[in-house]
């Protein structure tokens, strides 16, 4: 059984590389094998160092973000190297199927029962598959997690300092790491008081060195700054995965989890060890603050409700051997499901999503000029056009005021939705743009880039759209004659293609399909909303039904 839920993890856990992010991390990462040096200044992109600070401290952010996880792109690299993209899935796998592991095995070590550790395992899961992208921060879940487990056991806490020094140059949640040691140093304090024991003492030397450790980092104990930073930060505030989690509506296994181990504690309180608190309550709140950090309750919530909730059923020896075949089936039934459905064992990068055409045909055609590319694409294009060709912005969140400039020229705010506009065609010729290379929408919303919608207009002569496939799109102001030109009507054609292959492809994001359905009925286009229209009533999102869009739907037959 435990074979088989580890098979299950694995499978779950093994998607193919689709994170935007990770083409820098990998790219970074051979820059500092080759150079034998951190990459400041940043030699990515030519407009990190432009502009002027837009709060107090933007400065320090940056360094920090160009430095802080230097040894995971290493270590991602070096797999890089050795295995391919197969490797790299797979030490990701290794990293959620372990955070997952050391849940159920903190767990049932407390209750002593295999099926409690069990349960708090695929319990952890359901937040975990939230997560499974190639990341950095992936260590710091782990970390976390080794570090509760290795205070739990009580096992080789010698290694505490070492983990410490290896995790603060992996990734700025080392301080989860001093969380994790204080909640557990605070609990000696709590029940022994003075009366300290040896091995007390030795543990709380231990928690100090290895919190004065991980001060050897190219930020030393900057992170405590950093983080409070980071709240003032326009770029931060704009990014999805650092805003609140929601916590009413349809409930799902983030919230569930926090409420049934937040109710737990308050009706077992007297039982309940004062290190459990403290986590709960850190990990809560931070939890709390950001999308990104709900995992963290993937980690204490489990454990907490196999720890208190008394209620246990009474099973004879035959009901318990039934119920264990009745898991182990379902075991079984969710490992055959996953294969049946492909989802799991994606050893590859998902090489539709990035512009692979696209920095091929600007490599082919020695374009050099400063390119003004979306965000998402920021990434892929350092890892396959640099030194060639440096990038306007990704997403290490280097420069306030380039994102804003970014942001006035891909959405045009206050502007009229299929015009350039004087604000857009400003960003342009300051910055000197001789290329856009762009995808047409932010998929987790469905929002189509208003600058695509600009482009495609047919008075809009001064860009020449120059390539188009599948995911993206290059226009040139001064394209060369040898090159092919394609009208402006062809953008069109380039939306519904876009979204019909991310739809096809990753059908839980379908809300492009529905945005664009209703700008053609805005726009008095019929055949195009019918198809787009069609094709998102055939994978709505969220999986419901959407009565709004199925009257528009209607409303097109008659």
């Amino acid at each position: 059984m435990l074979v088989l839920a580890a098979l299950c993890l694995t499978g779950l856990f093994s998607t193919e590389i689709a994170d935007p992010d990770f083409w820098w991390h990998l790219k970074t990462g051979q820059y500092i094998a080759q150079r034998g040096s951190l990459p400041v200044p940043d030699p990515f992109s030519y407009t990190s160092n432009l502009g002027k600070a837009m709060y107090a401290g933007e400065e320090i952010v940056r360094y920090f973000n160009l430095t802080h996880e230097w040894l995971a792109q290493g270590i991602f690299y070096a797999i890089y190297r050795v295995t391919g993209f197969p490797g790299i899935v797979l030490f990701k796998t290794f990293l959620l199927t372990g955070f997952c592991g050391l849940a159920g095995l903190i767990a049932a070590r407390r209750t002593g029962n295999f099926y409690d550790g069990l349960a708090a395992g695929l319990a952890a899961a359901a937040i975990a598959t939230e997560f499974s992208v190639d990341r950095p921060a992936l260590i710091t879940f782990f970390m976390t997690a080794l570090f509760i487990a290795i205070l739990e056991f009580e096992w080789k806490l010698w290694l505490l300092p070492v983990l410490s020094l290896v995790w603060a140059n992996c990734h700025g949640g080392f301080f989860l790491g001093w969380v994790v040691l204080g909640a557990y140093s605070a609990e000696i304090l709590w029940r022994r008081g003075r009366a300290l024991e040896s091995r007390d003492r030795k543990f709380l030397g231990i928690a100090a060195l290895s919190v004065l450790v991980s001060g050897l980092n190219p930020n030393y104990f900057r992170i405590v700054e950093v983080l409070w930073l980071y709240r003032r930060s326009p770029i931060t505030a704009a990014l999805i995965e650092w805003r609140r989690p929601y916590l009413w509506g349809p409930p799902y296994a983030f919230d569930i989890l926090l409420y049934a181990a937040g109710a737990t504690l308050l009706i077992w309180r007297r039982r309940v060890r004062p290190a459990d608190w403290l986590l709960y309550i850190a990990f809560g709140a931070a939890a709390l603050l950001s999308f990104r950090n709900i995992i963290l309750i993937a980690l204490i919530a489990p454990m907490i409700l196999v720890t208190y909730f008394p209620w246990r059923p009474k099973l004879s020896p035959r009901m318990q051997s039934a119920a264990s075949y009745a898991a182990l089936a379902g075991l079984l039934a969710w490992l055959s499901a996953g294969l049946a459905r492909g989802d799991g064992f994606r050893l590859r990068a998902a090489q539709w999503r990035y512009p692979a055409g696209a920095a091929q045909f600007l490599l082919d055609h020695h374009i050099t000029g400063p390119i003004f590319n979306t965000w998402d694409y920021g990434g892929y294009l350092i890892w396959s056009l640099w030194p060639r060709q440096k990038v306007f912005i990704d997403g290490r969140a280097l420069n306030e005021s380039v994102n804003k400039d970014y942001r006035r020229a891909l959405l045009n705010p206050g502007g009229e939705l299929f015009e350039m506009g004087e604000a857009r065609e400003e960003v342009f010729i300051r910055y000197q743009i001789e290329a856009i290379v762009m995808n047409c929408f932010e998929y987790t919303t469905g929002t189509i880039y208003p600058l695509a919608l600009a482009l495609a207009m047919p008075e809009q002569t001064d860009w020449k759209l120059v390539y188009d496939d599948g995911p993206s799109m290059i226009f040139l102001r001064h394209p060369s004659a040898d090159m092919p030109l394609f009208s402006q009507a062809r953008v069109l054609d380039h939306l519904e293609a876009e979204c019909r292959m991310h739809v096809d492809r990753d059908p839980e994001n379908s809300l492009c399909a529905r945005t664009l359905g209703f700008l053609f009925i805005r726009t008095k286009n019929p055949d195009r909303a019918q198809r787009q229209l069609g094709l998102y009533l055939a994978h709505p999102y969220g999986g419901g039904p959407d009565l709004e869009a199925a009257r528009a739907y209607q409303q097109l037959f008659k």
